[in-house]
């Protein structure tokens, strides 16, 4: 429980701070992120209970990856995270899920996911920024990856990328559970190029 008061208090204190570097108010980044200010001025007060995909629409809007919302003040120079060791974000009705692993720093930061689908198992994903890329390599089992309306198999040791800037699913095909790794690239925030 107090670590997931604790949790609740740094994406609280993340989510202000980009707000207010970003020089928006809790009305602009509603309107811009689709989320209500009452969710907001909750979540801004450590209060509440934000899911998945309020975080990517937040994180997206701000110009940041979700786990700089997520995430304390970095503790060293390399860190080693077992996957096992955070929770997932999103869960499916099957057992499925998906965990961020870490975020690279940097103007342009790298998060690495580690998803598991289990057959018809589906995440629908809402488009990203502009400059936002993808990458899916399935580690084990078979997935559907569906970008735009378009399906694109994808099978144990093949990797896919693409524009992350249009609607966008992972499903879990065949008839095993499909692991994978994914990386989502942000592009650096507008002034940090160079």
């Amino acid at each position: 429980m107090a670590e997931t008061e604790a949790a609740l208090r740094t994406l609280a204190h993340n989510v202000r701070t980009a707000r207010t570097r970003a020089g928006l108010s809790l009305d602009e980044l509603g309107r811009r992120a689709k989320v209500s200010k009452g969710a907001l001025v909750a979540l801004e007060k450590a209060q509440g209970n934000p899911n998945f995909a309020t975080l990517v629409r937040l994180a997206d809007t701000l110009g940041v990856s979700v786990s700089a919302l997520l995430e304390g003040p970095s503790e060293g120079r390399v860190r080693v995270v077992s996957a096992d060791a955070v929770m997932p974000l999103w869960s499916g009705e099957q057992g499925g899920e998906a965990r961020l692993v870490l975020t690279t720093s940097g103007p342009a930061p790298v998060e690495v996911w580690r998803w598991k689908l289990e057959p018809g198992e589906e995440y629908r994903s809402h488009p990203h920024q502009s400059g936002v890329v993808e990458t899916v390599n399935v580690t084990a089992g078979q997935m559907v990856l569906v970008v735009d309306g378009a399906e694109h198999p994808v099978e144990a040791g093949q990797t896919a990328a693409f524009d992350g800037d249009v609607p966008h699913t992972y499903r879990g095909s065949g008839t095993g559970t499909c692991h994978l790794i994914m990386t989502v690239h942000i592009p650096p925030a507008p002034g940090t190029a160079g």
